[in-house]
Parts: C-alpha cells; structure tokens; sequence
C-alpha cells in the first residue's frame, strides 16, 4: 500500500497517501473528517452552491482503501457529516453506498463537534474507542498518549523547486498521531497555528498526502 510506515506505543502503523492511517496488525482502516453532505449543508444555510459531488468523491476514494486494504474494521474519527441534518438528508443512492461498504466489517463512528449523533446508519457509535495500546477519538486530549484523533485537519506548507504548497498532511510525535481530513471540500488548519503546535513535541513529525507520500520534520 502506498504510504510511510510509522510506529506509535509499540504498534507499527502506515500513514497512506490518501490520508487515511492503517493498522496492519488489527486489519483496521481509520479515517477522520468526511464532513459528508457539506455541499448541502452550505447551501441549506445561505452559502454559495458548490458542485455536488463532494460525497460521491469521498466515498469512491474510501471504497478504494477497504479494496486495497481489505480492512475487517473501519474507525471514522468524528464528523462523518458536516452536520446532524446532512446525516438525515443523506440521498438514499449514498446510504445504500455506505451500507454495502459496511458489510462483513466492524464499522465504529466516532462522535464528532459537527455530528454528536447518532445517525440512522449502521455501526457503532462511541465517544472515544480505546483498542489498548490505543485510545481512538474525534479530539486530542493534552496529557495523553497512544491517542489517535482528528478534528484540526492538519495541513502543512512545503516548498517546491517552483513554487510553495499547502497539503494535508498527518503531525507525529511520540504520544499522539492528528489525521488530515479525508473528505472532499474540507480545507485545513496550518501545523504552524498554536493550536497545532502546542498540541505536538518539538520533535513532532509531518507525513504529507498525495500520490508519494513523504515524511518531514512538522513545519512551525
């Protein structure tokens, strides 16, 4: 799979270039921030109208993921849905999409500040999961570790022989690991905001998405 290996509280992990992290060990696809019906979300509240394809792409890319993986289980770290109402006006075409993607594994949703749930799809929904040496949940908590979150989308800025670029990107340290956000139309949060770079240990590590995936000292 195309990714960059890591390790966290002992486990080996795999940052892929998709922006979702695999755990080898457990056959565990975790992803976080698919924000899913934000285009209907936006335009329910006054926005511009974007195209409509933002779920169909995130789906298709996560389809992709449990083919190549063959994940048993999958952990969604939180704001799944851009909010409550997109859970429930969710087209029925992308309900049945998400079920078929569901079937045969252990699917959990996490609880998320955009949808506190539950939603009427199946799985299970937690506010955190711990899978010890691992603790899975939708924000990091500062004092913790072996913590696996999402939330802040994380993006990094790098420089390029032509020109600088902003891609999301995974930060690790020794104690935590903060996934980008894998859904469609998301946008991000600079590793150099305070939020970011108090939450991490100046050691901390960047792990950049895309086609090669590379890893860098986490920029501040």
């Amino acid at each position: 799979m195309n990714g960059v290996i890591f390790s966290l509280a002992g486990t080996t992990l795999t940052a892929l270039g998709s922006g979702a992290l695999w755990w080898e060990d457990q056959r565990m696809l975790i992803v976080s921030d698919l924000h899913l019906g934000k285009t209907e979300r936006v335009l329910r509240r006054g926005g511009p109208a974007m195209p409509p394809y933002e779920t169909r792409d995130t789906l298709i890319r996560l389809e992709n993921d449990l083919q190549s993986s063959n994940a048993s289980t999958v952990i969604c770290l939180g704001d799944s849905f851009d909010d409550v109402e997109a859970a429930k006006t969710l087209p029925e075409a992308d309900r049945l999409w998400i079920s078929r993607l569901q079937a045969g594994r252990r699917w959990v949703w996490i609880e998320g500040n955009h949808d506190p749930g539950p939603i009427d799809l199946g799985g299970a929904h937690l506010a955190e999961l711990p899978v010890p040496p691992l603790t899975f949940r939708h924000i990091a908590q500062t004092g913790k570790s072996g913590e696996i979150s999402g939330h802040y989308h994380p993006k990094v800025r790098v420089q390029t022989r032509l020109r600088n670029i902003s891609r999301p990107a995974f930060l690790i340290d020794s104690d935590r690991v903060i996934l980008p956000a894998y859904g469609t139309y998301t946008g991000g949060l600079r590793s150099d905001d305070n939020a970011l770079a108090s939450l991490m240990r100046p050691e901390a590590m960047a792990i950049i998405t895309g086609q090669t995936p590379r890893q860098l000292p986490m920029p501040r």
